[in-house]
This record gives C-alpha cells, sequence and structure tokens, in this order.
C-alpha cells in the first residue's frame, strides 16, 4: 500500500519569532521534520509532500530538499492566502494563512493516495507512524469515509511558556470520535490546564484527556469535503482577518453530518514541539537524549 505523508509548514511562526520549520535541532542540523520524515519512513510511508509558503520556495528547493538520500520522492504544494476557490478574492487586510484545512487543500492535486497530516514543527515519535500506517494500510481496503487520528494526553502537550491550540477529542466505547472542539488558547494556570474563550472565560480541562496533534490519516475523498466547508467558511468569515479553518472543524461537521467517520488511535510516544523560543532548550535537550539512547544516528542524512 502506498501513502504519503503531507508536511503542513507554510505556518508564519508568529509566536516562536522565526521559521521553525527550517531551525536545526539535531546534532547535524535536522530540522524537527527531519525526524518524522526518517521515522515515518521506517514505518512504510514511501512520498512526502510539504506545503509551503511562497516566501519558503526559492529555499526549500535550492536547499532544504537536497538533505535527503536521492531515493526519497520528495514534493512540495504552495499555500498561498490569495488561492482561494472561484468567486472569492483576497480581502483587503488579510495577512495570515486561512488555516490548517486550507494547507490540506492545496494538496488536492497532488495526493491520489491514502495519506496522513502532521505539523512541521511537531515530534510524534517512531511509534505514532506505525499505528498510523498499519490504519492506512487497511483501509485503502475498506472504502471511503473512515479516517483516523492519533491521539495525545493533553498534560503531555502543554507549554510552560504560554498558550496553544489543541483539538479536544470525545471519543465513545468503540475508539472513535464523537465531537472535536479546537481550542485555541490553551494554557496552565495555578497547577490546572485551562482554556480561555474568546470573551475572556477561563474553564479547567481534564489533563487526561485525548487531544489531536494534527496527525491525521485521511484517503483522498477527504478533499472535496474540505472545499466545501472552505467556501462556507469564507461566507461566514470573510470580513475577520484573523479567522482560520481548522482540520478538527471540519472532521467534526462531518462526523456531525453522518457523512464520515474517525478512529483514535491511542499512542504511547510523548510528544514535543517549539511554539515559543522558550521551548527550544527542552526541544534540544529531548533530540539529544534520543540520539544518545540510540533511538537516531549522530546523522541522520549522513
Amino acid at each position: 500500500m502506498r501513502a504519503t505523508l503531507l508536511i503542513l509548514a507554510a505556518g508564519i511562526g508568529s509566536r516562536y519569532g522565526g521559521m521553525k520549520q527550517v531551525d536545526p535541532f539535531g546534532p547535524s542540523g535536522e530540522t524537527i521534520t527531519d525526524y518524522s520524515i526518517y521515522d515515518a519512513l521506517r514505518a512504510g510511508f514511501e512520498r512526502f509532500v510539504f506545503v509551503i509558503s511562497p516566501k519558503m520556495e526559492e529555499e526549500f528547493k535550492t536547499s532544504y530538499v537536497h538533505k535527503f538520500p536521492s531515493h526519497l520522492e520528495v514534493d512540495y504544494v504552495i499555500q498561498s492566502i490569495d488561492d482561494l476557490p472561484e468567486g472569492f478574492s483576497l480581502p483587503a487586510g488579510r495577512m495570515k494563512p486561512w488555516g490548517t484545512a486550507h494547507a490540506v487543500l492545496m494538496a488536492k492535486d497532488a495526493i491520489r493516495e491514502p495519506f496522513a497530516v502532521i505539523n512541521a514543527d511537531d515530534y510524534y515519535g517512531r511509534k505514532s507512524y506505525k499505528i498510523m500506517h498499519h490504519f492506512l494500510a487497511q483501509v485503502a481496503k475498506t472504502g471511503q469515509g473512515h479516517y483516523c487520528m492519533v491521539g495525545f494526553e493533553l498534560q503531555k502537550t502543554v507549554s510552560e511558556h504560554g498558550s496553544v491550540a489543541r483539538g479536544v477529542c470525545q471519543v465513545d466505547k468503540q475508539g472513535y470520535l464523537e465531537g472535536m472542539v479546537e481550542r485555541t488558547k490553551v494554557f496552565l494556570q495555578d497547577g490546572s490546564i485551562v482554556y480561555e474563550e474568546e470573551n475572556g472565560a477561563i474553564h479547567p480541562l481534564d489533563p487526561m484527556s485525548a487531544v489531536s496533534m494534527n496527525l491525521f490519516g485521511f484517503t483522498p475523498d477527504f478533499f472535496p469535503h474540505i472545499e466545501d466547508n472552505f467556501k462556507r467558511f469564507l461566507r461566514e468569515n470573510f470580513e475577520n482577518p484573523k479567522a482560520e479553518l481548522y482540520i478538527p472543524y471540519v472532521v467534526d461537521k462531518l462526523i456531525n453530518a453522518g457523512l464520515s467517520k474517525m478512529s483514535v488511535l491511542h499512542t504511547p510516544e510523548s510528544w514535543f514541539g517549539v511554539t515559543y523560543q522558550e521551548d527550544k532548550p527542552k526541544v534540544l535537550a529531548a533530540i539529544r537524549k534520543l540520539v544518545d539512547d540510540g533511538t537516531y544516528p549522530e546523522s541522520l542524512w549522513g
């Protein structure tokens, strides 16, 4: 079974203060994405497609992509904020990308096989990719409309240095997702994990809740669903310069409409990533430990 890993790398990194997608974290200059590709390759993924911003294209073509072995099939698509469905044009004042769902939509003409989606700046662990690839191999035989996500414990995904966005999941007894709510401002407060609503109200969250870290598995029939939801989103939010359409929102709509189901796959792995510059030392230390214990070689591609 041929499977693709779609890597969302077009984020502007406003809270981090730079392009964390290409920031080195490994002992030989590896990015977090390098470790994701290394793990996914060993899990059975054969093709890797990046979603990048227009300003990253030249560096990606001339330097970044050349670090990989020649047998790796690496491609890219561009996420541009003016790449909108027919009948829509870029509103004045819009500077931010349109969100993760729009990023995935950019790959609709590049992917024809089952695929997983990841964030470029998140570390998911080797076992997570094995779990994902096994699911995609099975769903490729059973048809469309059955998707999956790898769920992490909320308490293992928060930052000590500020708020983060998390898709908080409700899972039924059969392991299917009942609903997912994107909490865009999750943070630690007096030893507890809370989220803040747009009106400023603060509510607690269960630290053991399953959360989405944007490690999803889809079949290509997901692309038309994203496009339909993105058009609806634009009609409703066109004048809001900060509104974004997230993958969990689209998934939640499909589940509630009875159009699809999503298995929530538990992973024993610990997640880590960089949202703020203050997160970087912790990530550097975590990768150094993984190299020291033999999980990774000193140089991934050397």
